[in-house]
C-alpha cells in the first residue's frame, strides 16, 4: 500500500497547482517530528472533523504496522504479568492534538473569554517553538484559525495554512498555504482530505518504515 507524492499528482492533477506548498508542507512536519516537536490541529465544521481526522492518522498506524520495538516489550514484559500483551497492541505515534475536540476547555474559554480565540488560548498553553499548527480553513479567513496562526507566529511554532484557491488573510504570515484549486467549501474539503493523507503517510514512512 502506498500514497506517494508522485500517486497523489497521478490520481489528483488538479492539485500540480499547489504541489511545492504540499512538498514545504512535508517537509516542515518531517523536520519537526525529527526535532521533537508536536503536531497541533483546528478547523471548524467540516474542517474539525479534517482537524480531529489528521491526528487519528498520526497517533497510531495509518498505513503501517508501527509495532513497538521488541526490546521495549521485552522491558514491559519484565514489569507487568500482562505487560507483553499491552506491549504488542501498542503502536508508535507521532504526537499531535486536535484543539477542537477538547469540548470543555473551547466552550468554556468560548463563553467566558472570546469565542473567536479559542484556538489561540490552546496554542498559547500547548505551542512551542519548533511545534507546527495545521490550520484548516476553506476561506482562509475563519477568525478563530486566523487568531490563532497570529498566536502560534508569535510562539515560535511553525504554520501551515489548508485552505481554498482564494487569496486569505492567512497569505501575509503563514508560513506554508495550501491553495487547493477550488472555491466551494465542499469541493475545498474534497481536495484537503488526500493532501493530508499525504502528509501522514509521508510522516510515517519517515519514521516508521522499518
Amino acid at each position: 500500500m502506498k500514497c506517494t507524492f508522485e500517486e497523489l499528482m497521478e490520481r489528483y492533477p488538479c492539485l500540480e497547482a499547489c504541489a511545492d506548498a504540499i512538498s514545504k508542507a512535508a517537509q516542515m512536519l518531517t523536520d519537526t517530528y525529527k526535532n521533537g516537536g508536536k503536531v497541533l490541529t483546528c478547523g471548524n465544521g467540516g474542517s474539525c472533523a479534517d482537524s480531529d481526522h489528521i491526528v487519528g492518522e498520526l497517533m497510531k498506524g495509518f498505513l503501517l504496522k508501527r509495532p513497538m520495538p521488541d526490546e521495549k516489550v521485552s522491558e514491559f514484559a519484565d514489569l507487568f504479568e500482562d505487560g507483553e500483551c499491552i506491549a504488542k497492541n501498542l503502536q508508535g505515534a507521532l504526537p499531535a492534538i486536535s484543539l477542537t475536540a477538547q469540548s470543555a476547555i473551547v466552550s468554556a474559554f468560548a463563553n467566558d473569554v472570546d469565542p473567536e480565540l479559542v484556538y489561540a488560548q490552546l496554542v498559547y498553553g500547548y505551542g512551542k517553538a519548533g511545534d507546527v499548527l495545521i490550520g484548516l480553513s476553506t476561506s482562509g479567513n475563519s477568525a478563530n484559525v486566523v487568531s490563532a496562526t497570529k498566536t502560534a507566529k508569535f510562539m515560535g511554532v511553525k504554520t501551515i495554512i489548508f485552505t481554498g484557491k482564494n487569496q486569505c488573510t492567512c497569505d501575509s504570515f503563514a508560513d506554508v498555504v495550501i491553495h487547493v484549486p477550488e472555491t466551494e467549501t465542499f469541493k475545498v474539503q474534497e481536495l484537503h482530505l488526500p493532501v493530508y493523507h499525504y502528509l501522514c503517510a509521508e510522516c510515517e514512512r519517515q519514521f516508521f518504515n522499518m
